[in-house]
């Protein structure tokens, strides 16, 4: 199963949040509060982010956290590498080339590059200022039943059915 670690979508919600209200300064108590998630993990978070610049820290009385860029100007790529490190289908793709025993013989190395691409390039469509918005009422549930249509014997039908 591929997943984002939980600091990762704890990270996601926060930024949202901030970014709900970019023009606002942030402190870890009050985010904390207002996600409903532990002051420790929301402190810890905020402080990666900063560290990696998508978040600016301001000291003093009236200090916190503020984006450091416009929501629309910040991806969901980068908050999911300054949380979990580079975006790696496989540990090829990841450690880069020589990283592998099977390299020189794996017939699927490319189909991964491929892939691992394809996701990156949608993660870096998907803006903070998106992630912030809600959704409308879904238009499709995944995993939901949808009845199949009925189709309706035809004599076409019938005589490519018969041998």
């Amino acid at each position: 199963m591929l997943r984002i670690t939980r600091q990762t979508d704890y990270g996601i919600v926060l930024l949202s949040r901030m970014a709900a209200a970019p023009e606002r300064m942030f402190t870890a108590p009050d985010l904390a509060e207002e996600a409903q998630l532990p002051l420790p993990t929301v402190s810890k978070v905020l402080k990666l982010l900063a560290r990696d610049g998508l978040l600016d820290s301001h000291r003093g009385a009236k200090g916190g956290y503020s984006l450091s860029r416009i929501p629309e100007r910040i991806t969901v790529a980068e908050i999911i590498g300054c949380l979990e490190g580079p975006i790696a289908m496989t540990e090829c793709i990841d450690d880069g080339p020589g990283a592998c025993d099977q390299e020189g013989f794996c017939p699927v190395e490319g189909n991964w590059q491929i892939i691992n691409e394809a996701i990156r390039t949608a993660l870096e469509r998907i803006t903070l200022h998106r992630m912030a918005r809600p959704l409308p009422d879904r238009l499709v549930q995944l995993g939901a039943h949808r009845p199949r249509p009925t189709i309706e014997p035809t004599d076409e039908l019938l005589d490519a059915a018969t041998p």
